[in-house]
């Protein structure tokens, strides 16, 4: 998520929610600071002047950058995980890269110390009397509120997929959650024969492109491994393109070409038949026609929303993502609510780069909002997706709003690259942990302007 996995975060965003941990007041120790973490009693003080719905990559990063605007003991920060994910670095660990331990960090490392870390799920939100419902019955009131609760995944919705702990034994995986990764990489690992499909589903997604890249590394590690000729890579995506950017698709589609991978557009999974090792495809083109894939490994995007609270709330539009200006990033109906991330219904690719950049606009937003004053720089819709398409080569695409190339470097960054796999794979997980979620990183527009010598 400069940064995709899938919304690295969200990102954000980056919201990985395993089991609900037992409630319980504990002060963690951060070098010589306390985290205050609270549960299911209301504290001593239950309103604080920002509350962050979230502990994900625009979660974290706006509750740094609020304590550093307001003091620790005005921000309070609602998230019930226990370990805080870097997803982006997700793509490589579902290619046996890297080991899914590095990806996780204890969530109370990352919080900023100081802010009150509610560690609870948020149950109800209610913008008509500034308060927050957790699942533990607590209320919190708030004077301003940000929303990073990124986005829900529904394996659920896709039909006959076989419960989670048998996926291995189906030869399936999914590089999208922290307990289906690790099975991509067994599913390609036991690869023998046959068809390696992957699927994109016909809903908004966190990282649009990480649906391709592990097909990208799956083709790399079957040439290096010598399966190749016995296996048929079959790449099927709701999209009626292979990637929404032009310039950066077009050198998909010579990569596709040229490695012998089988592209099928505007096709949606909708049921697997594990114990035939069968995918059932519906042609969006062709209400009712369906087709069967046979497969030896099967990787699984899923469909994916708006998790329930924002969608049960008044602050969500008709399709129950958060509804906020798209240049200011601030709720189009309650003025002192504001949006990051997936969770929000923003024009633009959900990836962790975009949370970088939509942290130091919202930022600026939030000052100006508190001095009665109109926000004066707008989000351009910048997001970013290095397109990993082998074990040492990158395409990194960057874009706007208008899917225009928003570039950094001032070389054509639709060819593959070492130096961007090098910035993907090292360069990135240390500009997460350091720079943005400590709110010290807000996307690299600034450098932009000084590699075009002030031209972009």
């Amino acid at each position: 998520r400069g940064y995709c996995s899938s919304s690295m975060a969200t990102v954000t965003v980056m919201h990985c929610q395993p089991a609900l941990w037992r409630q319980s007041y504990r002060t963690a120790r951060l070098g010589s600071c306390h985290l205050h973490t609270t549960s299911s009693h209301a504290s001593s003080k239950d309103h604080y002047k920002v509350l962050v719905l979230g502990g994900g990559s625009g979660g974290i990063t706006m509750s740094a950058r609020m304590k550093r605007k307001f003091g620790a003991e005005n921000v309070a920060v609602v998230e019930p995980s226990e370990m805080h994910y870097y997803q982006p670095i997700w793509t490589l660990v579902g290619a046996g890269a890297k080991s899914l331990a590095s990806s996780g960090r204890p969530t109370a490392s990352v919080m900023p110390p100081g802010v009150r870390w509610v560690k609870s799920k948020v149950q109800e939100i209610m913008p008509d009397t500034n308060t927050v419902k957790t699942d533990n019955g607590m209320k919190i009131s708030y004077e301003y509120l940000i929303v990073a609760l990124g986005l829900q995944l529904h394996y659920e919705k896709i039909k006959g997929l076989p419960d989670i702990e048998d996926w291995v034994k189906f030869k399936i995986g999914s590089n999208y959650s922290v307990q289906t990764v690790e099975k991509t990489w067994k599913a390609l690992e036991n690869f023998k024969e046959g068809n390696a499909v992957f699927s994109f589903p016909n809903t908004p997604v966190k990282c649009a492109g990480a649906p391709q890249k592990i097909m990208y590394l799956t083709d790399a590690y079957l040439r290096k491994t010598g399966k190749r000729s016995k296996a048929n890579i079959v790449y099927n995506t709701s999209l009626p393109v292979l990637f929404g950017v032009k310039k950066y698709a077009d050198a998909l589609w010579e990569i596709v070409k040229n490695r012998n991978i089988q592209v099928n557009l505007r096709q949606n999974l909708i049921e697997v038949r594990p114990d035939k090792q069968q995918a059932v495809f519906e042609n969006l083109d062709k209400p009712g026609e369906t087709k069967v894939f046979e497969y030896e490994m099967l990787h699984v995007t899923p469909p994916m929303g708006p998790v329930s609270a924002v969608k049960e709330s008044s602050l969500a539009d008709g399709a129950g993502w958060l509804d906020v200006n798209k240049d200011t990033l601030q709720h189009k109906r309650y003025p002192n609510v504001f949006g990051i991330g997936d969770c929000t219904n923003l024009p633009t690719s959900k990836t962790a780069a975009a949370v970088a950049a939509q942290s130091s606009i919202l930022d600026r937003t939030i000052s100006k909002i508190m001095k009665n004053e109109k926000p004066d720089r707008k989000y351009d819709g910048y997001t970013s997706c290095p397109l990993v398409t082998s074990y040492n080569t990158v395409i990194l695409a960057e874009f706007d709003y208008d899917g225009q190339p928003l570039e950094t470097f001032p070389i054509d960054q639709s060819k593959e690259r070492r130096t961007m796999f090098h910035m993907k794979a090292d360069v990135m997980p240390h500009l997460y942990w350091h720079g943005l979620l400590k709110g010290l990183w807000g996307g690299p527009g600034p450098y932009r302007k000084i590699m075009h010598l002030g031209m972009k």
